[in-house]
């Protein structure tokens, strides 16, 4: 929404949390450690939450625990264990550390209730929706394959698709050989320079965040451009901790703690809350006042409901040959063969199925000595050197559909520097989650088994960890300010000033979709309609 602001010439003020990462010097994919470090956070660039309890485990469920050859059973409570919620603050967010899988919505996941009886629709088409994402494509530079499945599209994708690797090229066989369609992911990394950018070296390394910019994440794409047009303004290590809203049911500006330290008011004429599904929802709550004595825009009491968080697996098994597993773009394909929300038989909500040794951290030799690989000495050296390169991942993400159990409230107890309450995640899984991991389970292994490995050295998932990158519908958007928060441009029905833009607002959260394109042509949508 900046970048559609600021090229309308209205002056844009954005206000971040976080840091500022440069990428060619903050991504240190060249030094030694780049494998030990991950990706390389600052002072400042991870937020603090808090968990409730979580669900205890089925002892019956033993095959949904996560293990691995080396350390067996990861969990050996007997309850779902939360592990973190995996974020960045900083210019970018959370696209600094993501994959950069670009997808669009499946028209139907937009239709939950109306259809299927769950959830809630979105409070618009997919029709209504495409032009922007064609936009969002042409300034992220996302590369994609000509067939668009069930998506249908306007025009094709900016560039080509990636080829894929041989280690990919080997699971599509084990797909292929189940019947599962197999094929291109549509991917923000760039397949051919484009935009100023040079195109994907194929380090294999997404997640660690690009020191070439050629992932197309936020601070490269959009807000370069938003600062180039001369009206947006970026200030850095900025936290804002309350909304002051006023009697008119508009909000007159933002209370924020500054770089150094001081406290700060900043007055606006128009606020778009973008903060995330976990820390939009706490900003409103904590900005509770005598015009808004149950949060800020929650008169529908629904702010902080309907959590819906990533539902994933992820099958990792030994390959008799050398692939060279290590190498290439991550996620560079996907089955969407299951993906629809009748796809999967006996339960709501699909999912889909993509290549996953990066995504599994599988790309380099530490990881494989520490989760794969045991023993030490001449003995270890040897099984590292047959072992290294083996690794085929077959990952699942799900649809995750809100329950009364999954929802963000204010801790208690805990508080952050600045004395404001921290996010308390509250995760329940249901039935049909546990049903729609068991599908994912059992489907990558035999993928996998039809690709040729032979054996199966690490599994995790969602059954009995939470841990999640995709975190949505906290602040659902509709048509109805009874059950919902926001319309469909994000403006709150009361508040006639303020909006939300982020995964906070989605009804549902598709069966698998990586959310990051439909944010941003939601937000290019939103602009459009506030700068007429």
């Amino acid at each position: 929404m900046a970048y559609a602001l600021s090229r309308q010439k209205w002056r844009v003020l954005v206000l971040e949390a976080g840091p500022r990462f440069d990428p060619s010097k903050d991504f240190k994919l060249h030094s030694d450690a780049w494998e030990k470090q991950g990706f390389p956070h600052k002072a400042g660039s991870e937020g603090r939450h808090a968990f409730a309890a979580l669900q205890e485990l089925d002892p019956e469920l033993n095959d949904l625990y996560s293990w691995n050859s080396v350390d067996g059973r990861l969990n050996r409570t007997p309850h779902r264990r939360p592990y973190k919620y995996n974020h960045v603050l900083g210019l970018g967010g959370s696209t600094l550390a993501f994959t950069g899988e670009s997808h669009r919505m499946h028209p139907e996941s937009m239709q939950m209730r109306s259809r299927y009886g769950v959830a809630a629709d979105w409070p618009m088409t997919y029709d209504a929706l495409e032009p922007y994402y064609c936009e969002a494509e042409r300034l992220v530079g996302v590369a994609g394959p000509s067939d668009p499945g069930a998506r249908w599209r306007s025009e094709p994708y900016p560039l080509p698709a990636h080829p894929l690797g041989y280690a990919s090229r080997r699971i599509a066989d084990g797909a292929s050989a189940l019947g599962i369609k197999w094929g291109p992911n549509a991917r923000a990394a760039l397949s051919q320079p484009y935009d100023g950018r040079p195109h994907c070296n194929y380090c294999s390394n997404c997640n660690r965040g690009c020191p070439r910019t050629d992932k197309g994440s936020v601070d490269v794409t959009f807000l370069r451009k938003a600062e180039a047009s001369g009206h947006c303004t970026i200030r850095t290590g900025i936290t804002v901790t309350r909304i002051e809203a006023g009697a008119d049911d508009r909000v007159t500006g933002v209370h924020v703690v500054n770089s150094a330290g001081e406290n700060e008011f900043i007055a606006t004429p128009k606020l778009i809350v973008s903060c995330g599904a976990v820390e939009t929802p706490r900003l409103l709550l904590a900005s509770a006042n005598q015009h808004a004595p149950n949060g800020l825009a929650n008169e529908s009491g629904q702010v902080g409901l309907n959590f819906m968080e990533t539902l994933a697996w992820t099958t990792s098994a030994l390959h008799p040959e050398n692939l060279g597993s290590f190498r290439g773009l991550p996620s560079d394909s996907i089955s969407w063969d299951f993906n629809a929300p009748d796809a999967i038989e006996g339960v709501v909500g699909g999912c889909r199925f993509t290549t996953g040794m990066s995504e599994a951290a599988l790309n380099g030799p530490i990881a494989y000595a520490q989760r794969i690989v045991g023993g030490w000495g001449r003995s270890h050296r040897v099984a590292m050197r047959e072992a290294f390169g083996r690794i085929l991942s077959v990952g699942a993400i799900g649809e995750s559909l809100p329950n009364r159990g999954s929802y963000i409230d204010l801790d208690p107890s805990e508080v952050d520097t600045n004395g404001i309450a921290l996010a308390r995640i509250h995760s329940q899984l249901d039935d049909a989650d546990i049903k729609r991991l068991s599908f994912m389970r059992t489907t990558a292994r035999a993928i996998l088994e039809e690709a040729g490995c032979n054996k199966v050295v690490e599994e995790y998932g969602s059954y009995d960890f939470f841990s999640s990158t995709h975190v949505f519908g906290t602040c659902r958007m509709g048509t109805d300010p009874e059950t919902s928060v926001v319309d469909s441009f994000g403006k709150s029905f009361r508040w006639q000033n303020l909006h939300i833009m982020d995964a906070s607002i989605f009804p549902s959260s598709g069966g698998g979709e990586s959310p990051s394109l439909t944010i941003e042509a939601l937000g290019l949508r939103a602009a459009a309609h506030m700068a007429t």
